[in-house]
C-alpha cells in the first residue's frame, strides 16, 4: 500500500529528468517544503525517508547533484554536518573551516553547530544565550 504522503509529494514533482524537481515554489533557501496533514516537511527528507528509509541520527542529507529542490533519493546521501559543509558551495576561508571552537569557546561539533543559509557555521549555545538576553530585555520593557 502506497503511503498517501508519497502520493501527495509526487503530485508536485517532475521526475522526467535525472533530478526529480519540485515544481511548486521553493523556500527562500531553495529547498522544497511541503505540508501534509498539517505537518511541515522538507520534501527531500520526506522523499528519502519514504523511498529509502530513516535518515541515521546525527546525519543530514547532502544533495550530490547540488540542486536543493531535487527529491531524487539517488542524489541524496546521509553525511555529517561537517562533511556537508566541506562539500558545499559555501566559501569558508581555510582558517575558518579549521576552527574547532566558536569565539566564546564552545566546541563546533555535530550537536552544537548549525549552518546558516549563507553557509556560515554558528554556535547553538551562543544563539540560545542571545535569545535569552533578548527575551529578558523584552520582558523588562513590558
Amino acid at each position: 500500500m502506497t503511503d498517501h504522503r508519497l502520493t501527495r509529494l509526487m503530485q508536485t514533482t517532475d521526475t522526467s529528468g535525472d533530478c526529480w524537481l519540485w515544481t511548486a515554489k521553493p523556500n527562500g533557501e531553495g529547498y522544497a517544503n511541503v505540508r501534509i496533514d498539517g505537518v511541515h516537511y522538507r520534501a527531500h527528507r520526506l522523499a528519502y525517508e519514504l523511498l529509502v528509509g530513516p535518515i541515521p541520527d546525527g546525519l543530514v542529507l547532502d544533495h550530490l547533484c547540488r540542486v536543493r529542490h531535487c527529491l531524487n533519493p539517488a542524489h541524496l546521501e546521509p553525511v555529517t554536518i561537517a562533511e556537508n559543509i566541506r562539500r558545499g558551495r559555501a566559501v569558508l576561508p581555510p582558517y575558518s573551516s579549521r576552527k574547532t571552537h566558536c569565539p566564546q569557546g564552545h566546541v563546533y561539533d555535530e550537536v552544537n553547530t548549525y549552518v546558516t543559509p549563507q553557509g556560515k557555521r554558528d554556535c547553538r549555545t551562543c544563539r540560545r544565550a542571545a535569545r535569552r538576553r533578548c527575551d529578558a530585555r523584552r520582558r523588562a520593557a513590558a
